[in-house]
């Protein structure tokens, strides 16, 4: 693993203050290797047991909670969105000279890989529209009846960009699954893992 603990050992020259890594294979812990500091300004090396913000760590939950499905042969990678989600059929793409109808499909592993060519923008006009309607509440489900209105930034799978990708997936989630998403990673995910 020197090759990896060099390439982390050099995130401190580009100014990140440390970090902490671990990598497990069959429950085990092969690799564990940290270096920096937990308190920069106090010169307070990392020790191992400090905590972390984790954001956007519901992105790893709902891929796992997908993959599961996945694994069962409920569906491809390379399936159409459209169908199993008729909402995202007759999508479009702002382009240079306007809005076009898109020429590729939403494909599943796109969302995946965040190369679907949604934004992240939460406060675009059709989800907004989506919180007026519902009162806030934005069921995942019925969300994306809004989203699929919105034009996507790019063709999907043209390049990445970080985005509702992974919401669009949950709702993906429930389709398949015919369990609210909350529901389904709370009894697949969740209670198994106590």
């Amino acid at each position: 693993f020197e090759k990896l603990k060099n390439f982390c050992d050099s995130f401190l020259e580009f100014g990140v203050p440390g970090f902490d890594l671990a990598v497990y294979k069959n429950g085990e812990c092969i690799l564990r290797h940290m270096n920096g500091y937990s308190d920069l300004e106090n010169k307070i090396k990392i020790k191992g047991n400090e905590r972390y913000n984790i954001y956007s760590c519901s992105k790893v939950i709902i891929c796992t909670a997908a993959l599961q499905l996945w694994e069962k042969g409920l569906f491809s990678l390379e399936d159409k969105l459209s169908d199993y989600m008729p909402e995202f059929t007759e999508m479009t793409v702002k382009t240079e000279n306007g809005v076009k109808k898109a020429e590729n499909e939403i494909l599943i592993k796109h969302l995946f890989e965040m190369t679907a060519g949604f934004s992240y923008n939460t406060a675009s006009p059709q989800i907004l529209r989506c919180k007026e309607e519902t009162n806030g509440r934005c069921p995942t489900r019925e969300t994306m009846k809004y989203i699929a209105k919105e034009p996507l930034l790019f063709e999907p799978g043209e390049r990445w960009e970080y985005s509702l990708c992974h919401d669009v997936l949950a709702a993906f989630i429930e389709v398949i699954s015919g369990e609210k998403v909350e529901e389904y990673v709370r009894k697949n995910i969740f209670n198994v893992l106590g």
